[in-house]
């Protein structure tokens, strides 16, 4: 599909989830998404190969999110070939969005992307979660790359500074984990996702360490 075709859907989208943004960063969108989908034809990515789905399915499912982060200064760990943190760093170049992927030719095309679309930013870590130690803390935690909440707790808890939050991205039927929590971890806010064109069920679900 081509470019102009996938920008008039991109707009539409945006329109769907009340998110303004300026022709550059929808351009950067466009970029992005166009450079997932060549990369990934060598890297494999992602398992999704359509750029039409690729739109739906990683950039809409990615830009549902925007409303509700408020943190200045967060990290995408698993992030993968950048989502969400690509597009979140696109929403908000002004803030500090960090990715964290222990796959070497994701990394890769993280810091290619970086420099391609003028992310400055942002900054790309390759490591294993459990190895990385930031020189500051976070303020907050994205991902949808765990299985469970548990690991996601677990294995990024010494990222995130007292008072910061987790933000987990779910589908609605993985939710039930939220029951069995660590006595100083508090569900927020449960947050039901409407992604354009998807028809899945999503969840944000707002974590904070105490």
């Amino acid at each position: 599909m081509e470019s102009s075709s996938l920008k008039v859907q991109l707009e539409n989208g945006l329109q769907a989830l009340n998110l303004e943004l300026g022709g550059q960063q929808v351009d950067r969108l466009i970029g992005y998404l166009n450079l997932l989908s060549k990369w990934n034809k060598v890297y494999n990515l992602t398992a999704i190969r359509d750029p039409q789905e690729m739109l739906v399915k990683h950039l809409f499912d990615s830009l549902a999110v925007v409303p509700y982060i408020e943190q200045e200064r967060l990290i995408d760990v698993g992030t993968g070939g950048g989502l969400p943190g690509i597009p979140l760093a696109i929403c908000f170049p002004e803030r500090q969005i960090d990715l964290l992927d222990s796959n070497h030719k994701k990394t890769r095309f993280l810091i290619q992307v970086k420099a391609e679309l003028g992310l400055k930013s942002t900054q790309v870590f390759h490591s294993r979660v459990e190895e990385y130690r930031p020189e500051e803390l976070y303020q907050a935690v994205i991902s949808r790359a765990f299985a469970s909440i548990d690991d996601m707790l677990f294995w990024t808890r010494h990222l995130l500074a007292d008072k910061g939050v987790w933000w987990a991205m779910k589908a609605q039927k993985e939710t039930d984990e939220t029951l069995s929590l660590p006595a100083d971890v508090t569900v927020s806010e449960i947050i039901e996702l409407q992604v354009p064109q998807l028809d899945a069920d999503r969840r944000l679900i707002k974590l904070i360490k105490q």
